[in-house]
């Protein structure tokens, strides 16, 4: 570039989409200055003057993670990895379940390929099942079949189902439409035209989602457990509650590397699917 060629002005933004950005902006620096008080923000400094507490309970918490404590002795590790093994067959079915529910509905709430009087109402029903929390969902079977793992699965078929199912609906929104007209040009059926045009495209990426929402399941099980709905939160609550905290270390550390276990196991079969 030669000296008398003029360098380009950087691109400059519109006036409209500056005055955009400082409301919105400014608007997120009001919500918190007024969520200060109600979120009890000026809280923060109690953490440190109650170092002494955090201190006695991290002690006994972390006194299961050496082998050579007492603790871990006590430790009743036979039945945690027994518990978190029930945990994540309830994470295992919960989420198949799911997918059975997930894939027909996320074909309905398609918009590119379902009219908008079956879409919309679907759509509908897929934000009324997502709206409702998995230990409300808990709750309700608990009282239904009493407490146990069933339970627990049909409280994350509903709720996972209706993530999937949104999820679902969005990537074949997505689609690429030549395959698609491609099979309809032979002469195909609708159904057809789902099964050869819409399903080879959207399947790898189905099956990523359905793997993210079984780690997020495995979590979610344990969670689950502390109101009755099996798995290993059961055991975790009732450590938490007789003050047994290295038993609670105990049953976190299995938590822990089962989680990371299934994450590694995930994330290598996405890796080749996708």
């Amino acid at each position: 570039m030669s000296a008398t060629e003029a360098i380009p002005a950087p691109p400059t933004r519109p006036m409209s989409a500056r005055a955009f950005d400082l409301i919105i902006w400014g608007s997120v620096a009001v919500l918190l200055v007024v969520s200060f008080a109600p979120a009890e923000i000026n809280k923060f400094p109690d953490l440190f003057s109650g170092s002494s507490n955090m201190q006695s309970f991290a002690r006994d918490f972390f006194s299961a993670f050496n082998p050579n404590s007492e603790a871990f002795e006590k430790a009743k590790w036979t039945v945690y990895i027994g518990k978190m093994w029930e945990t994540i067959q309830m994470a295992l079915w919960g989420t198949f379940l799911a997918i059975i529910l997930a894939v027909p509905l996320g074909l309905l709430g398609a918009r590119n390929i379902t009219p908008a009087w079956i879409q919309q109402p679907v759509r509908r029903v897929l934000d009324l099942v997502r709206s409702v929390p998995d230990l409300v969902l808990a709750v309700m079977f608990i009282t239904a079949v009493g407490p146990g793992p069933f339970a627990g699965v049909m409280a994350m078929m509903f709720n996972t189902g209706g993530v999937l199912a949104k999820l679902f609906a969005e990537a074949v929104e997505a689609i690429d439409k030549g395959p698609v007209e491609g099979v309809r040009a032979t002469g195909a059926g609708r159904l057809q035209e789902v099964i050869w045009g819409v399903i080879p495209q959207v399947a790898p990426l189905w099956t990523s989602y359905a793997l993210y929402r079984f780690e997020s399941n495995s979590r979610a099980a344990t969670v689950l457990g502390l109101i009755g709905a099996g798995g290993i939160g059961q055991v975790l609550i009732d450590s938490t509650n007789s003050f047994e905290y290295g038993n609670t270390g105990a049953i976190v550390l299995i938590i822990v590397i089962a989680v990371s276990m299934i994450d590694l196991l995930s994330q290598a079969i996405r890796t080749r699917l996708l």
